[in-house]
């Protein structure tokens, strides 16, 4: 009992909340951020550094990426946009029939149980 791919499942965490009971957000116990920041912090620096390259240096009229910066952002962000809205559309459709067919089983079953209490 307890197995799971033959190796025993794993404890809950208990997290101490502490006196105003957040305390346990500033925990690392269970906390993904030490295998995020190694991933995180270097892309970070490298946005920081690029920002102030093309702001306080003019490199933008350099490399000549001001404009076309804009235009595959306004592309990008457009592509998502349908994306999501493609998406969500998708899932409520799949929704709204999932619950439709809901309704046309417990109809057939009401009408089942009605024919067997009828005769």
């Amino acid at each position: 009992a307890g197995l799971r791919g033959g190796r025993r499942g794993a404890a809950m965490i208990r997290y101490s909340t502490g006196k105003w009971g957040v305390a346990f957000v500033c925990s690392l116990k269970g906390s993904v951020f030490p295998k995020a920041v190694p991933w995180a912090l270097p892309n970070a620096i490298l946005s920081t550094v690029l920002h102030y390259l093309f702001n306080k240096e003019n490199v933008s009229e350099a490399v000549g990426a001001g404009d076309v910066g804009a235009s595959v952002l306004g592309g990008f962000t457009f592509i998502l946009g349908f994306l999501i809205v493609f998406r969500s559309q998708q899932a409520y459709a799949r929704w709204w029939e999932g619950g439709t067919l809901l309704q046309q089983l417990r109809g057939e079953w009401f009408n089942a149980f009605s024919s067997c209490i009828a005769f």
